[in-house]
């Protein structure tokens, strides 16, 4: 069993059945399966086989579940990637995911006309349109890459309605998610077909889906959390998706009252937007039996506060796009513990163990380590990188963790110097790198630092050559021009040095501690 043919089963089951809602119309489990068909014999035509990597610029629209389950169908690897990528950041990874197509929303035209000199070895950009205009950007476009682009629309047209799923493998890759990585550079994840079907399917399991939830998706559908929870995990049980193009409090409210939402996940920041938003009510979440939260700690004051307004229970998990990601969750039949990212979900086990990888004892730390089907095979030409992170089958996730009498798990630190901006994952590594490449700048760190709304922002630290007389502006404008929107530093200080050890390490620490004075 595999999640492509989970969704093509239920659609001759119950093909009147709504998978998705999106823009005010239904979708039926029969026209979305007919779509993938279409899609998935077009992207055959097209010269995509078995093994090839289709790279997705995405967001949350159909077009996003269409192209997804249509590669998966063909036996092809998917390669979500973060549409509000810089330029740098998208090239990087379409240069090491070895990408054959790309399907880009159509606000993406100038990044094609770009890439197709840089990318020789993409044979087809596929463009949905999602403005009226679009035919007239694609005809604008040089011949070089005119010739390699297609409308979405034009293209799944020439498929056929009829194509059932073919014989994958179940540790095949289905899908490669990069993440960001210590070096700089973003790490591709290979999960399976195997991985990524067990983890939907215990993630539903465990909290309880049914055909009858109606789950609403304003999560990035890019990311592995929602990827999981609000995609796969109600598509494997035949429920509905009420897919949100964008998050905002008012928009995320409408769709739960004018669709009776079952079931809705978000990250600390979509919680603390909806509960500031000054038109929220309790009524507003009345037919909502499960929140679930994840992405990054959820702050236990936060929890309470929108427990009590809206009248509803959180439950907090945890999970990393290592592990498909979902490896913990707070259970249903039992007491929630505000503070604990739960225990251990059906068939995968945590456990907590010291720098020899012995388990430590009850509330002690220990760094957490993971088994299960839901792991993957490894990182995307990282052989390293690969045997750094599995040992002795365990995955080891870089979090400090403790473990209660009770089997209920707690996060004690973050991976190592990792931020967290509104549930997406920033390393100073990144962001050094890009402040490093500055022809005025000699040394560079970045910390994470508290935020209101985001809970944590970026904070660059930086010394100049002397004489230089560039400005924090010109310096964020730098960043802005090579990184995404939200790892761009908010503040940056500029010292004389930095502090370090007695080995030339930089003391982050140091940092933070000068933040708070």
């Amino acid at each position: 069993m595999s999640l492509v043919t989970r969704v093509y089963e239920t659609s001759k089951l119950k093909p009147a059945k709504t998978a998705y809602h999106f823009m005010g119309k239904d979708t039926s489990y029969a026209e979305f399966d007919q779509s993938i068909s279409m899609f998935a014999t077009a992207l055959q035509g097209a010269g995509v086989e078995k093994g090839d990597h289709v790279a997705f610029l995405l967001g949350n629209t159909p077009h996003f579940l269409i192209s997804l389950y249509a590669t998966m169908r063909i036996g092809a690897t998917a390669i979500p990637i973060n549409p509000i990528y810089s330029p740098d950041e998208i090239s990087y990874i379409l240069h090491n995911s070895d990408a054959k197509v790309v399907i880009a929303l159509d606000a993406l035209l100038p990044l094609v006309e770009k890439a197709a000199p840089m990318f020789p070895s993409i044979e087809h950009y596929i463009i949905c349109e999602t403005s009226a205009d679009v035919v007239e950007k694609v005809a604008a476009l040089p011949e070089a890459a005119k010739a390699k682009t297609q409308l979405f629309s034009q293209l799944i047209a020439k498929g056929r309605p009829d194509f059932a799923p073919i014989d994958v493998d179940e540790n095949e890759t289905a899908i490669i998610l990069y993440t960001s990585g210590t070096t700089g550079y973003p790490k591709g994840a290979m999960l399976t077909h195997k991985n990524i079907y067990s983890n939907a399917r215990d993630v539903s399991e465990y909290l309880g889906f049914s055909e009858d939830d109606r789950v609403v998706a304003t999560l990035p559908v890019f990311h592995v959390f929602a990827l999981t929870v609000v995609v796969n995990a109600p598509l494997l049980k035949g429920a509905t998706i009420l897919l949100v193009p964008r998050f905002s409090p008012g928009d995320v409210f409408e769709t739960i009252r004018n669709n009776q939402a079952t079931v809705f996940a978000g990250v600390p920041t979509m919680y603390n937007f909806m509960y500031q938003y000054p038109e929220g009510k309790t009524a507003d979440f009345d037919t909502v039996r499960l929140s679930i939260s994840g992405g990054s700690s959820l702050p236990v004051a936060l929890l309470h506060n929108f427990e009590e307004k809206f009248d509803v229970r959180i439950s907090e998990g945890y999970g990393l796009s290592e592990a498909s990601p979902v490896t913990c969750f707070n259970p249903l039949d039992r007491d929630r513990v505000p503070g604990s990212i739960g225990t251990n979900i059906v068939n995968v086990t945590n456990k907590v163990v010291d720098e020899y990888g012995e388990e430590v004892g009850v509330n002690e730390v220990g760094e957490l380590v993971v088994q299960g089907p839901n792991v993957m095979k490894g990182y995307y030409k990282m052989p390293e990188e690969t045997l750094s992170a599995i040992r002795d089958g365990w995955l080891y996730t870089g979090d400090l963790a403790r473990r209660d009498e009770d089997g209920y798990f707690y996060i004690v630190d973050r991976k190592k110097d990792m931020i967290i901006v509104g549930g997406y994952n920033v390393y100073p590594r990144e962001v050094e790198e890009v402040l490093f490449t500055h022809r005025e700048i000699v040394e560079a760190a970045v910390i994470g630092v508290p935020d209101t709304n985001f809970g944590e922002e970026v904070q660059a630290f930086v010394v100049l050559k002397e004489g230089s007389d560039v400005t924090e502006d010109e310096l964020k404008q730098f960043c802005e021009k090579r990184l995404a929107k939200y790892k761009v530093p908010k503040v940056i200080d500029f010292l004389e040095e930095l502090p370090k050890n007695t080995t030339g390490k930089i003391l982050r620490r140091s940092l933070k501690d000068q933040v708070k004075q």
